[in-house]
């Protein structure tokens, strides 16, 4: 899969022990079609892809299916509980998913109120708990909250999902002072999940020092999804590299580039 050309293994993305090139994921809703969804996946570079069992065709060879377009065998499928808000909801969803698919590493999300789709984190926590008794991998879709964060890590989460804005709205980081608590206090990945609008967005939440960045709607809705998905996987890169190569400190007054000692 596409990473950078001289990407040392160390820099990977690791995940439950699964080491992927592309710190971008994308999921697999409101595209017109899959064949369209395969194409953006294709021009991402990403290598893991989220699938909402409760809304996507994965078993019934009767109607259009998701594996019809994308390879299971190529990409790593991230089962995800979108559309549940009980913990029970949830566990059910992914017990489905593992015996649809034999998939065992998964993304949690226990969504609270439908107007703003935050998520409920004392049923997250509960839905996360009752997961990893039964051996789930758990990726945890949660607030910018540091407290619940470090909870659900303590838990046993393999990765840390906070939100970057609310699901589907675009809007970007809006919280970058929690979200970098969160990175400084965690030992897992942290990926924002949720709010990333365009390509500044992504590059924004890398920058902020985070392992990866997950996305859906803002690569669907676009005008051209396709380019869209390009945008993204070269805004992750830059941002990753801007992370690792250290900014600039901000100053309050100018600095000329050219010493001034010495002019003729």
């Amino acid at each position: 899969m596409d990473g950078l050309p001289d990407q040392k293994p160390e820099d990977r993305l690791v995940v439950a022990g699964r080491a992927l090139s592309s710190r971008l994921i994308i999921g697999t809703g409101k595209y017109e079609s899959y064949a369209l969804n395969a194409r953006a996946l294709e021009a991402s570079g990403a290598e893991m892809i989220t699938v909402a069992v409760r809304r996507v065709n994965l078993s019934d060879p009767g109607k259009e299916r998701l594996v019809d377009h994308i390879d299971p065998e190529r990409y790593v499928f991230l089962p995800n509980t979108a559309g549940c808000f009980t913990g029970e909801d949830a566990v059910r969803t992914l017990r489905l998913a593992r015996e649809a698919g034999g998939w065992n590493l998964v993304k949690l999300e226990v969504l609270s109120d439908p107007k703003h789709l935050y998520p409920d984190m004392a049923e997250t926590l509960r839905a996360a708990e009752m997961l990893l008794k039964e051996g789930f991998e758990v990726m945890v879709y949660c607030s910018d909250d540091p407290v619940y964060a470090k909870r659900l890590e303590e838990a046993g989460c393999c990765a840390i999902m906070p939100l970057g804005a609310p699901i589907g709205s675009g809007l970007g980081i809006q919280n970058p002072v929690n979200i970098r608590l969160i990175i400084e206090q965690t030992k897992v990945p942290v990926i924002v999940d949720a709010g990333v609008g365009t390509a500044s967005d992504a590059a924004i939440a890398m920058e902020l020092g985070c392992d990866g960045v997950l996305m859906n709607t803002a690569i669907a809705e676009a005008k051209d999804p396709v380019r869209m998905a390009t945008a993204m996987k070269h805004a992750v890169i830059a941002g990753r590299e801007a992370y690792l190569a250290g900014r600039m400190p901000r100053k309050r007054y100018a600095d000329p580039s050219s010493p001034l000692a010495g002019l003729i």
